[in-house]
């Protein structure tokens, strides 16, 4: 087994009540359980630090680089609960010593942006293959627990018309630099799993809408524009369907996956809802008082997939886990009240998105 790196210094908060029962992975133990979540101020990562610390009662290290995703304001009703690092997991030191000091590592760190691949696909490599890699060879040198996020964007896309949906054993068929290097990842923790008994669990998930979502992407932009009375953007023809859910049901699968998921297996998490973007862009402007054709056509964007589509039998059969948004447009009222709610939080990130997107034409 390869030596560790240096060690960094790594800010540490003490337990509090160190009497506290914390019941996971089917182990009970008096001292809490210590999670590390890797991309804990982005989007997902954040939405699932504050669940963690209500429905598992453990204490949280989140590291995270804090790049133009990553927000540290997402957390901070929970930031008292938390040790937070500002840091990369492309920096082999300090994840090896906060791999070290965890129990269970939860790996949502990750650059996500199709649109920005294609224009520097390089942080795609760095964050997700060489910081995937530090994780793996972390939780290997000491023995820790790791789930792994991915995205059902590695297994390429579906027709419009055909009812196949993905399952856990879709070939990968990646068709951009970010989904290319989330496959690598993926394969990298199967490898780790096989050649060395790394403790590991891997997840694909649908898209995912819901709060402190950054505006760069697809519903927040629509939301956002439309508060500030701009005209929504809609690529190409607008019939590529996405299989939405929401950010909660998302977390509470993963928590599921951890408590109850089998070592070595990968699960599918989707809500079975599947909508071309004009759709949701029709209903974003119905619910925010708007004619259902205020809304403008932009070019595509390159390797734009047609559909996606996943199967969770697996994960609801195995662990019992149900959505509990079943209805988007409950889901979607929920996202939209809190992006009119929280004007401060997306407000600052706000022209320098739409700025970039001129660039593009879209």
């Amino acid at each position: 087994m390869p030596a560790p790196p240096d060690s960094a210094a790594i800010p540490t908060r003490s337990t509090g009540d160190s009497a506290r029962l914390c019941v996971i992975l089917g182990a009970v133990t008096m001292a809490p359980m210590r999670l590390l979540v890797t991309g804990g101020a982005g989007f997902i990562g954040s939405n699932f630090v504050r669940q963690a610390l209500d429905a598992l009662d453990c204490q949280v290290d989140v590291l995270d680089a804090l790049t133009y995703a990553g927000d540290r304001s997402s957390l901070a009703e929970v930031e008292h609960r938390i040790n937070f690092v500002h840091g990369s997991v492309t920096d082999a030191a300090i994840v090896d010593e906060l791999v070290r000091q965890a129990d269970t590592v939860v790996h949502f760190a990750a650059e996500s942006h199709n649109d920005n691949s294609v224009v520097d696909p390089s942080p795609f490599v760095q964050t997700n293959l060489i910081g995937t890699f530090n994780i793996l060879e972390s939780v290997r040198r000491h023995d820790k627990r790791l789930h792994h996020i991915s995205t059902d964007e590695v297994f390429g896309d579906l027709e419009l018309d055909e009812e196949r949906r993905f399952t856990e054993e879709s070939a990968f068929d990646p068709s951009s630099p970010y989904s290319s290097t989330k496959a690598g990842s993926d394969l990298m923790v199967r490898g780790w799993i096989r050649s060395f008994g790394v403790r590991a669990t891997i997840s694909h998930c649908s898209n995912n809408y819901g709060p402190f979502h950054h505006i760069e992407k697809f519903i927040p932009r629509q939301i956002t524009n439309v508060i500030d009375g701009v005209r929504p953007k809609v690529y190409g023809s607008g019939q590529n369907v996405r299989d939405w859910i929401h950010v909660h049901d998302h977390n509470t699968a993963v928590n599921a996956i951890l408590e109850r998921g089998r070592i070595g297996q990968t699960y599918l998490i989707g809500a079975e809802c599947e909508l071309n973007n004009i759709v949701v862009v029709q209903e974003i402007l119905r619910l925010m008082g708007r004619p259902d054709d205020w809304f403008d056509m932009v070019g595509d964007r390159p390797g734009h997939d047609l559909r996606y589509a996943i199967d969770s039998s697996k994960l609801q059969a195995e662990l019992g886990w149900k959505p509990q948004y079943l209805n988007f447009r409950d889901g979607l009222a929920q996202t939209i009240e809190w992006y009119q709610q929280n004007e401060s939080w997306w407000r600052p990130k706000k022209e320098a998105t739409e700025a970039k997107y001129r660039e593009m034409g879209r």
